[in-house]
């Protein structure tokens, strides 16, 4: 695949790559506004995970072509993804998803935590970020201590940070961005407070990585985990974790299991072509980019889908926000977002809401997206919200086409 680069990214290029918009409901081509929830697959992701289960299949170490095969093809998406988060191919981790990576994790940083402990997470916070770290609370008698968040701005109150942090900190988890309302967190000062602290620091990054490329030496923090199904590739989870942290933590393992980093943090044979497939992910999107590396072409490629982006969410914003008895949350523009736009429609289920525009062939998700404090602190546990996430393939029209399909729902209901 070599899609058009130049200074902008053509949309019909970008779609000629998604079979699944060629997918038609009730006389209408589908939208898909469920992005946040998970993305479409370009052809060449599905191709790279086909050509290694019928072509390189076999488990890892074995001296054998096939095994050797899949040890280099894995050690290239390591690769992928140290360029990916700038970072060392030493340092990425993979797994089944972010939720089972951090629970992995937050075993092996609890052995070395003392009761009355304290890990620092947040309101904000998707429960993957959040309950993972609160078994701890049980299994190792850690305190939790949570900074809220602001109601009326969908941010966090950061200033109340310092207070929450005492010698007895020993991790802040936090979100890069928040997959209910877009919200973009300041994860730089979350890890200088906390490593003035003395303590160590986790980031979320499954809702941040579609939206802007990661830097984990400009962030500073010393775990990240995020999940390519969110970026355009299949069901897997990776992971950034400092090389001399993943050597000297004492995680769950299997005797004979490799001890070296990064695979002592690995259990278990893994989806090898999940891996391949994520890879092939970044290099779908860094083929959109110009420059000399890989690393330099996703920052390019990120740039030109940024912009996208913003033109999209501003345009989905500003339309459903006209709508008679539409709230919509989370901050506004003129602070840090992702694509997305979270609202209610007056008393309505937003189950129901997004139910009807099924009909139209617009596909959105409903709930709490597992960010279900969120939720409860807005005061819509029982409704829920109705999330629209824009990804790359996200057009203009369709944009339209939901804000028309809102529109219709609110005045016949």
């Amino acid at each position: 695949m070599k899609p058009q680069t130049g200074a902008t990214v053509s949309i019909d290029e970008v779609r000629s790559h998604f079979p699944a918009l060629e997918r038609v409901h009730n006389g209408h081509p589908v939208a898909y506004f469920d992005g946040p929830g998970g993305t479409q697959v370009p052809r060449v992701v599905v191709d790279a995970m086909c050509e290694y289960l019928f072509h390189h299949n076999a488990n890892t170490h074995w001296g054998y072509p096939t095994s050797d095969e899949t040890d280099a093809m894995i050690d290239e998406a390591r690769t992928v993804f140290a360029d990916f988060f700038n970072a060392k191919m030493e340092e990425i981790v993979f797994g089944q998803n972010m939720t089972s990576l951090t629970f992995h994790l937050a075993r092996a940083l609890g052995r070395r935590f003392e009761p009355g402990d304290e890990i620092i997470v947040t309101e904000l916070d998707h429960h993957g970020n959040v309950d993972t770290w609160k078994s701890l609370e049980v299994e190792r008698g850690i305190v939790i201590r949570t900074l809220p968040m602001n109601i009326e701005t969908g941010q966090l109150e950061v200033e109340r940070l310092p207070e929450l942090l005492s010698k007895r900190t020993r991790l802040v988890a936090i979100g890069a961005a928040s997959n209910a309302l877009g919200t973009i967190n300041d994860v730089k000062y979350f890890v200088d407070a906390a490593r003035d602290a003395g303590a160590l620091t986790f980031v979320d990054a499954v809702h941040y990585a579609p939206h802007n490329l990661i830097d984990v030496q400009a962030m500073g923090c010393d775990f990240l985990a995020c999940s390519a199904y969110k970026f355009y590739g299949p069901h897997i989870g990776i992971m950034y974790g400092r090389r001399e942290l993943i050597e000297e933590l004492d995680f769950p393992k299997l005797k004979p299991a490799p001890d070296d980093s990064p695979e002592r943090m690995e259990t278990g044979t893994q989806s090898h072509e999940s891996i391949v497939g994520a890879a092939a992910a970044v290099d779908f999107i860094a083929e959109f980019g110009t420059g000399a590396t890989r690393r330099e072409r996703l920052g390019d490629a990120f740039a030109k889908f940024g912009e996208h982006d913003a033109m999209l969410v501003k345009s989905l914003h500003n339309g459903l926000s006209s709508i008679e008895t539409v709230k919509v949350f989370g901050p506004g523009f003129d602070q840090p977002r992702t694509s997305l736009v979270s609202c209610t429609i007056g008393e309505h289920r937003s189950r129901t809401v997004a139910e009807s525009m099924v009909a139209d062939g617009l596909f959105l998700s409903s709930g709490d997206f597992y960010a279900a404090t969120v939720v409860e602190r807005l005061g819509v546990e029982k409704q829920g919200l109705l999330r629209s996430g824009c990804a790359i393939y996200t057009t203009v029209e369709e944009v339209e086409r939901l804000v028309d399909g809102i529109s219709r729902f609110v005045a016949n209901n």
